[in-house]
C-alpha cells in the first residue's frame, strides 16, 4: 500500500521539485506549477457518489500532459486510478493509493511532472535517463 511518503519520495527523485502546502495538504509543484496533490473529497463529490462508498484515502491527483492521454490511462484500468465528474474536462487523473501498483504510480508521478516542466528541464530529464 503506498502513501503520501512513497509519493514524497518519488517526487524528490525528480529535478527540481517542491513539496508545498495546498490549502492544508500536501502538493509537488515544478517551475511553481503543481503537478501532483493529495485530494479529499468535497462534500459535492461525496454526494455525487448516492449510495456507493467513494474510494478510500488518501487519494492523489496528477497532472497529465492532455485529455488524450487522460482517456489513455483511464482506459488502461489500471488498479486505483480514476476520475470524478469536477475533474471532467481538466488534465488530470485521481489515484488511490491503497490500491495503485508502485511503478505505475511512480509513472503517473513522472508524467505528471514532464507535462508541467519546462522543456530545457525535462530535456536534461530525459537524457540522463537515455544516459547521453
Amino acid at each position: 500500500m503506498a502513501t503520501l511518503d512513497d509519493v514524497a519520495r518519488m517526487a524528490a527523485d525528480l529535478p527540481e521539485v517542491a513539496e508545498v502546502d495546498r490549502r492544508g495538504q500536501r502538493a509537488w509543484s515544478v517551475g511553481g506549477k503543481v503537478f501532483a496533490w493529495e485530494r479529499t473529497f468535497s462534500k459535492a463529490d461525496i454526494k455525487r457518489y448516492g449510495d456507493e462508498e467513494p474510494p478510500g484515502g488518501p487519494i492523489l491527483a496528477t497532472r497529465v500532459a492532455d485529455l488524450g492521454e487522460k482517456e489513455a490511462v483511464l482506459a488502461e484500468g489500471r488498479a486505483g486510478f480514476f476520475t470524478i465528474p469536477h475533474f471532467d474536462g481538466y488534465a488530470a487523473v485521481l489515484i488511490q493509493l491503497s490500491a495503485a501498483e508502485g511503478e505505475k504510480l511512480r509513472e503517473a508521478v513522472v508524467d505528471g511532472w514532464l507535462a508541467l516542466a519546462s522543456p530545457a528541464l525535462t530535456r536534461q530529464y530525459l537524457e540522463t535517463l537515455d544516459g547521453t
